[in-house]
């Protein structure tokens, strides 16, 4: 992980990103999708409700990887899940 890891997971499902989602101040975003949930960094991850949507509609599909060659061996949702920054984990 990286040394300042709230900069470098997504907000919607956690997985860690190889630069930061939304710049190193947090909030210039750098349009690029997350691996993982496949989420759009900035747009679809720009409100509380905006990510809280878009996370139910990942989970509620599977939690599956968008790109499966990136998803880690033994991975688990739960473990990936617990890597969001607090201010945008509500539940």
């Amino acid at each position: 992980m990286h040394k300042n890891n709230e900069f470098y997971v997504c907000r919607v499902c956690g997985a860690e990103q190889p630069e930061a989602p939304w710049g190193d101040d947090g909030e210039t975003p750098t349009y690029d999708i997350c691996n993982c949930c496949g989420v759009e960094f900035g747009y679809e991850d720009s409100t509380v409700q905006s990510i809280k949507k878009y996370k139910a509609k990942w989970l509620d599909s599977g939690a599956k990887w968008m790109n499966k060659k990136s998803e880690p061996q033994n991975w688990s949702v739960d473990e990936q899940l617990a890597h969001i920054p607090l201010k945008y984990r509500w539940f």
